[in-house]
């Protein structure tokens, strides 16, 4: 019987961990977690997302998705938008959801992230 969602993987390039920090980390305001020792080597940076985590993997082939995506609800949806508009981020808008204050955004590397108001 599944009880809930432990952590949601995005993949990245090699060498992504600086950029990783500076996007999920610093712009998005998540805090990391220290990966254990013996996934440590894989790269990659893994962050706390409520009682969830957001684990950013290194892929040698990697592709964007750019469907696929979490959704992170958010306190201060409009001035995490601003933020990353300021920051060179391309936030769009989506109002296909009644009711639902949301926008979609691409990580660095061109995974697609949905972020919406909390509830």
């Amino acid at each position: 019987m599944i009880t809930g969602l432990d952590h949601v993987q995005v993949a990245a390039p090699p060498g992504c961990e600086a950029e990783a920090r500076a996007f999920y980390g610093a712009l998005l305001g998540l805090s990391e977690v220290r990966k254990p020792p013996e996934l440590a080597a894989r790269g990659g940076v893994w962050f706390a997302c409520g009682p969830q985590q957001l684990h950013v993997g290194v892929a040698a082939d990697f592709t964007p998705a750019t469907k696929a995506h979490p959704a992170f609800a958010v306190d201060g949806l409009e001035q995490l938008a601003a933020r990353l508009l300021s920051a060179g981020a391309e936030v769009r808008w989506d109002t296909d959801l009644p009711g639902v204050a949301r926008f979609y955004v691409a990580d660095p590397w061109g995974n697609r992230l949905e972020l919406l108001a909390a509830r």
